[in-house]
């Protein structure tokens, strides 16, 4: 009688077992990302799998669970990232269905090697004449740390070449370094090498020197509709520099009211006169617009102007 119940049941359900697993290789095996492959047989019974993954056997992480149906081997693939380059990994496939739990073979892959780059900025930027500042930036990829580095300029007009400027640094553990400069004359390209890799570079920062600019006025009250000299100096010495009397309006923004240029008084100095008619108080400034590209604009400080 128990055979002929039996002949009645569907054949799925006679045959439903725990899952055949089997852990295949890792495929697209890149710095940080790796494709995961295997095969699950379901079985005949719904059954749920996901990889398990990590730098030891013992894994730690695991991909989305996901479900399959039916009976008969089936390709598995799951894409895993946020991985260190450079490393071992070990991964395996694991299903489940109402039958049992099936675990695949324990498989490794290493990632790529991430090749080596430079980054590196300068703070502050820019600078008043004289003024100093801190290049500092991480040499980043596989073996970063205790890595010899210079720092190498290039001066205004830039026709010089990079040369090496100073003595060379070792990287920290975690590839970071800063180099301090101290005295920028004028604008200046900076650039970080690896003495034992001449390819590898960081891109080009350069270093601005802006003009000191000093403001001069004879009063900070006026009567409405009458005029005030604003004066002062710019150094370095860049003759010819246009000036600018600037006003910040309703909206915030600074409009010119007035213009002139920058005289020769000595070899380190130019100076500036200008008459304006004051025709509402506020705030107002005095802007070194220059162009020479060895030096870049400035502002000088913020004066308040009363009326009467």
């Amino acid at each position: 009688m128990a055979l002929a119940i039996a002949a009645l049941l569907p054949a799925a359900a006679q045959a439903a077992t725990a899952p055949g697993v089997a852990t295949g290789g890792a495929a697209n095996v890149a710095q940080q990302t790796a494709r995961l492959t295997g095969s699950v047989d379901p079985n005949a019974a719904a059954t749920t799998f996901q990889f398990q993954y990590g730098t030891t056997s013992a894994y730690g992480s695991v991909t989305p669970e996901q479900t399959i149906a039916g009976d008969g081997k089936k390709t598995i693939t799951a894409d895993v990232g946020g991985l260190a380059p450079a490393t071992t990994y070990h991964f395996r496939l694991i299903a489940r269905n109402s039958k049992g739990l099936t675990k695949g073979a324990d498989k490794t892959f290493k990632t790529k090697v991430q090749p080596l780059g430079v980054t590196f900025a300068a703070t502050p930027n820019p600078l008043l004449p004289g003024g100093t500042t801190t290049l500092a930036g991480q040499l980043t990829g596989t073996g970063n740390g205790g890595k010899e580095v210079v720092l190498q300029s290039n001066p205004f007009p830039y026709t010089q070449g990079f040369k090496q400027d100073g003595n060379k640094l070792v990287t920290a553990a975690d590839g970071t370094f800063n180099f301090g400069l101290k005295g920028v004359a004028f604008n200046t390209q900076y650039r970080v090498a690896l003495p034992s890799k001449p390819s590898v570079v960081s891109p080009i920062v350069v270093v601005s020197v802006a003009v000191r600019v000093s403001t001069k006025l004879g009063s900070h009250t006026v009567t409405r509709g009458h005029s005030l000299t604003f004066k002062g100096t710019i150094q370095p010495a860049v003759d010819g520099t246009p000036i600018a009397i600037q006003k910040l309006n309703s909206k915030k923004h600074w409009v010119t009211v007035a213009g002139t240029a920058a005289r020769h008084s000595s070899s380190k100095t130019s100076t500036y006169s200008k008459k304006v008619k004051i025709r509402s108080g506020g705030k107002y400034r005095v802007y070194a617009g220059v162009v020479n590209g060895m030096y870049v604009p400035n502002t000088g400080a913020t004066v308040t102007i009363h009326t009467r």
